[in-house]
């Protein structure tokens, strides 16, 4: 019995995972513009993201942009790009693994062994999903806040972390958190 709620704990940390996931990896608010000067009056503000830029002029209208270029990219946007797109279609396919076995664990009459693989499938895919998402949260992460603090950067130029990064470091605890139950449930 604690073995089935510990599951059904797992799938509802891991499909919230999952929406964090695929919810970070669609968010423009990665980094934000930083407002370091002594002038409170702010007309604009700048949202940058994996998949476009927005500018919001007195919260009253938002203009987004696309990248125009996938070869005009920084090669980190680029591989952020990557592994958010693998890890949320990795977090769909571990979250189906989970309802599998969490189902054929219920019966119990089908045999314990498949549940078990499905169960182990869907622990060790949640693992790695909440890692994949981690990396490249935790990196943008790291960059925005040495450029903040670099004399180097100039002042328009900094940023302050964004919401898709707080989004991003909670669907990667859930992810992992996830992983953990079900890779506890398999022993």
């Amino acid at each position: 019995m604690a073995c089935c709620v510990l599951q059904i704990a797992g799938l509802i940390f891991g499909g919230a995972g999952m929406v964090g996931a695929l919810a970070a990896t669609a968010m423009p608010q990665w980094r934000v513009s930083a407002y370091v000067d002594g002038n409170i009056v702010v007309f604009e503000t700048i949202w940058e993201g994996l998949w476009m830029d927005c500018i919001s002029q007195l919260g009253i209208r938002l203009q987004c942009k696309f990248y125009d270029s996938v070869l005009a990219l920084p090669p980190p946007l680029e591989a952020f790009r990557a592994l958010m797109c693998v890890a949320v279609c990795l977090s769909v396919l571990s979250f189906l693994a989970a309802i599998v076995g969490v189902k054929y664990s219920q019966r119990g009459k089908r045999g314990p062994r498949g549940a078990s693989v499905f169960i182990l499938a869907a622990g060790v895919a949640f693992l790695l999903t909440g890692t994949l998402v981690l990396i490249p949260v935790s990196w943008t992460g790291a960059a925005i806040v040495r450029d903040f603090y670099d004399p180097a950067v100039p002042v328009p130029l900094k940023r302050e972390l964004g919401a898709a990064l707080y989004v991003g470091w909670g669907s990667s605890a859930l992810l992992l958190a996830a992983g953990a139950v079900y890779c506890r449930c398999w022993c």
